[in-house]
């Protein structure tokens, strides 16, 4: 049975500040989830790969369908991992949990998703001229250079943004208290997530070397170091019930 929302939901829905290091033991616990059951982690991984790659090509409007429905999948790596850190085990159907979350839920999920999107497209376009709506244009190939300048911007752009599915889908945030809880933890947190996503940055672009086949491992990797990440902010236990102080 899927993990309620509202079963791990911390009422206190304070943020606290952490030191630097922390940013990466959220990595090592990541690891600790992930070899509980790697093949179901990749699994999900490469469903996740396989949608975005797969609903890109849809023709018009493939990387606008994508952009709205891959980050939905992604949260059912968040549902696992939940279910992963009590001891429940890691199934394939965790995948599409998420859409069965509230509107409001989902709609933080893809906004977000959007967001970040949205400044990767325009830094693209900028630094190349390359329009990333249309996944079978013309344009020119992105160079090594300019594909980390893209990726590090929508890094920065995410860090705040990161803990918007989490208190969507976790915490029972309506849309609004989603982004701004987010940005309070971020705000908070400012070198540790910095490290963090210097760290997912350096991830992304070793999966991308690899022709995207190490994708399939590092989404869920950086899905439960997020994850842990959001345990340690909001001092939530194993059991989604705030820590003592």
């Amino acid at each position: 049975m899927d993990p309620a929302p509202e079963e791990t939901a911390n009422d206190a829905q304070v943020p606290r500040a952490v030191p630097i290091a922390h940013a990466f033991a959220w990595y090592e616990q990541a690891m600790r989830l992930f070899k509980r059951a790697p093949f179901t982690w990749c699994a999900l991984g490469f469903i996740t790969v396989a949608a975005e790659l797969g609903l890109q090509f849809v023709p018009g409007v493939g990387v606008v369908i994508a952009k709205i429905v891959v980050p939905v999948i992604e949260c059912g790596m968040i549902i696992g991992a939940v279910a992963v850190d009590r001891g429940a085990p890691l199934q394939m159907r965790m995948a599409i949990a998420a859409f069965g979350a509230a509107p409001g839920a989902i709609a933080a999920i893809v906004v977000a998703a959007l967001l970040v999107f949205g400044a990767e497209a325009i830094t693209a376009y900028g630094i190349a001229g390359v329009n990333l709506l249309d996944a079978g244009g013309d344009d020119p190939a992105l160079d090594g250079t300019q594909l980390t300048t893209i990726f590090a911007v929508g890094t920065l752009v995410s860090l705040p943004l990161s803990f918007v599915p989490f208190a969507a889908l976790l915490d029972n945030a309506s849309f609004a208290r989603a982004f701004a809880t987010s940005a309070r933890g971020f705000m908070l947190n400012v070198m540790p997530m910095l490290v963090f996503g210097a760290m997912a940055l350096v991830l992304v672009l070793v999966g991308l070397l690899s022709f995207g086949i190490g994708l399939i491992a590092i989404f869920p990797l950086l899905t439960a170091a997020s994850y842990a990440a959001w345990k340690d902010i909001w001092a939530v236990t194993d059991h989604g019930v705030p820590a003592a102080p």
